[in-house]
């Protein structure tokens, strides 16, 4: 940066703090809810949600072979193939928007083409089993299956458009990503086992929902049941993945028993506090296949890229959101009798404001 670019910097940040009305209730309320709203993020979502998602994505790059991404997502597959793959493959998972986005940047980064990547991204959070049954339970069964054809009609839509708009970006990406499958050797895309692979993510995406899942007070009793014994369900499938990763990556049983044990020390000591065991437990992961080497290794690493790249991100985008609209109950920047007058009514305005307002919150999948 230049000098004078320097000077302009220090010339705004001092303007900003002698002129700025800090003492003025809705400035410093901004401030306190982008805090508040980022430490709730941040105790609710990034540990249970955000860390095992990014473990999986980073699974996606170095589990999955390139070549099935490109079988069913990439450029060459049939178009009708890739959006209605992309569109419907996350119902499997109880995931809430800023989960999905380290799988979206796993499958695009294997190849994925941008459509279908985004068809992928924006249907996910809406289309989840747990999503659409606690929808059809609540307001109904129309409205749980408008819901399933609106999700999947607007991100095959959305995906088009994101296609059409990037084509030429896509066609120069596609064309490199050619050129580097090309110079690899016949090995280097073949993956593991089909066997093992899908019994990894099954296993992983079963943790994530088991981890997540939460009771409601009209829940029918078998989902109350399901929540009662989570984080036995959770702590069992993490053992059954740890004999996974012994059995077929070679890692030290003695180092995952370890971790185990702290896991279980955690949750039995501070059962309130579930994120403790899940950080141990989600730590202890990464120390172990870093330290294992190979396959195991390139996981950790590939979850770190993820990492890095969208985290920060997530944390930037809910500071925002808190600054301009606030927690629940509490106000931003932005009035609550703003919001509410323009969005009264039906028409084309109220929906317009809405999906703008909607925009700049975060909302969990379940919400």
């Amino acid at each position: 940066m230049s000098e004078r670019g320097w000077a302009l910097w220090m010339l705004v940040v001092f303007a900003a703090a002698f002129f700025l009305p800090w003492e003025h209730p809705r400035l410093s309320g901004a401030v306190t809810e982008c805090v508040a709203l980022v430490h709730w993020y941040a105790r609710e979502h990034v540990i249970l949600c955000v860390l095992p998602a990014l473990l999986i994505a980073g699974a996606i790059g170095v589990f999955i072979s390139q070549g099935a991404v490109m079988r069913y997502l990439g450029p060459s597959a049939p178009r009708p193939l890739a959006y209605a793959v992309a569109s419907v493959s996350g119902a499997v998972l109880a995931v809430c928007s800023c989960t999905i986005l380290p799988l979206f940047a796993g499958i695009y980064k294997r190849g994925a083409g941008l459509g279908p990547a985004v068809a992928f991204l924006f249907a996910g959070p809406a289309i989840n089993v747990l999503a659409i049954i606690l929808t059809a339970r609540l307001l109904g069964w129309e409205l749980g299956l408008a819901r399933v054809i609106a999700a999947v009609g607007f991100a095959i839509i959305l995906g088009l458009i994101m296609h059409f708009l990037f084509r030429r970006q896509e066609a120069q990406r596609q064309a490199e990503n050619a050129a580097a499958r090309a110079e690899m050797p016949p090995a280097a895309d073949d993956g593991r086992p089909a066997g093992q692979t899908v019994a990894l993510f099954a296993t992983m995406i079963a943790i994530l929902i088991a981890a997540n899942w939460s009771a409601n007070p009209e829940s029918p009793g078998w989902w109350q049941a399901i929540a009662n014994i989570k984080w036995w369900l959770s702590g069992g499938l993490g053992l059954l993945l740890a004999l996974m990763l012994w059995r077929w990556m070679q890692l030290s049983l003695v180092n995952l028993l370890a971790v185990a044990a702290g896991t279980v020390i955690a949750a039995f000591a501070l059962p309130a506090y579930p994120e403790l065991a899940m950080s141990i437990a989600l730590v202890g992961l990464g120390v172990v296949c870093w330290r294992g080497g190979g396959e195991a290794k390139e996981w950790m690493e590939s979850t770190w890229f993820f990492t890095k790249l969208i985290l920060p991100l997530l944390l930037l985008g809910v500071l925002i959101a808190g600054a301009l609209l606030g927690r629940p109950d509490h106000e931003g920047l932005i009035p609550s009798p703003w919001v509410a007058a323009a969005l009264g009514g039906e028409g084309f305005f109220a929906n317009a404001v809405a999906a703008c307002a909607g925009a700049f919150m975060y909302f969990a999948t379940l919400t």
